[in-house]
């Protein structure tokens, strides 16, 4: 092999791995959007600006949220998501929360 071969060799994997990356991001966005068009129509206007101010300070907590609120609605279990429901469903996977106390000497 000589140099130009070695380079279009190159070039062509180099081509292959951004049409995959292309592609996984493609996939991702398309998931992205059915994901969103699923909670609007779970989540009442309050619950979703709920999950919204949530995503923007804890993204993980809120996409655990996301995904058991899809799983409930796929298992039937529920219709529509109002705010109340919504709080109920954070304190569980959240669990207890610790209370600092800071005493002053």
């Amino acid at each position: 092999m000589d140099l130009d071969e070695l380079r279009q060799k190159r070039a062509a994997d180099l081509q292959a791995q951004l049409a995959d990356r292309q592609a996984e991001q493609e996939t991702r966005v398309a998931m992205e959007l059915q994901k969103d068009a699923v909670l609007k129509q779970l989540l009442t206007p309050a619950a979703k600006s709920r999950l919204t101010t949530l995503k923007l300070g804890n993204p993980l907590l809120a996409e655990q949220v996301e995904k058991l609120v899809i799983y409930l609605a796929q298992s039937g279990r529920v219709q529509k998501i109002d705010d109340a429901t919504l709080k109920q469903l954070l304190s569980k996977i959240s669990g207890e929360k610790r209370e600092i106390t800071i005493k002053r000497k």
